[in-house]
């Protein structure tokens, strides 16, 4: 189980005691008006990732060789979209973990994400093959 999921509760439940303690109920009614921004502001961070994401295909990137240089473990999927403007082509099968995501470039090469419980594990870049143009040419 994640550590995020027990602490942000407890959290909030001892900013919400410590207020009261302190300044009674408008103690908690600041501490609730703090909390309820904090939710704002991330909700409002998705809606605008996810809005960006509507103007490209799905799994579609610029460069998969820069995305492939930026990427971090343990960040999490909503920060790869936004690098990315672009949702990920889902690869594994739906509601399955790990989940594997695709992001191709306009030369074919993708990078391909491993998510588990929505942070990013692993990934891996393949690049198509090209052929060699660079040989010698010989003639008479």
């Amino acid at each position: 189980m994640q550590i995020q999921k027990i602490l942000v509760p407890v959290g909030v439940v001892l900013l919400l005691v410590v207020a009261y303690r302190e300044y009674s109920w408008a103690g908690v009614a600041m501490a609730l008006s703090l909390v309820v921004t904090w939710i704002l502001l991330h909700f409002t961070r998705m809606l605008q990732v996810m809005k960006r994401a509507t103007n490209r295909p799905i799994g579609s990137v610029a460069s998969a060789v820069m995305l492939n240089a930026k990427l971090k473990p343990g960040v999490t999927l909503l920060h790869v979209v936004a690098m990315t403007k672009s949702l990920g082509l889902l690869q594994s099968p739906k509601d399955s973990q790990p989940e594997f995501y695709r992001w191709t470039d306009g030369t074919q090469s993708h990078v391909t994400c491993e998510f588990k419980d929505g942070k990013l594990v692993q990934w891996t870049l393949e690049r198509p093959v090209q052929p060699d143009t660079d040989s010698p040419v010989s003639g008479a």
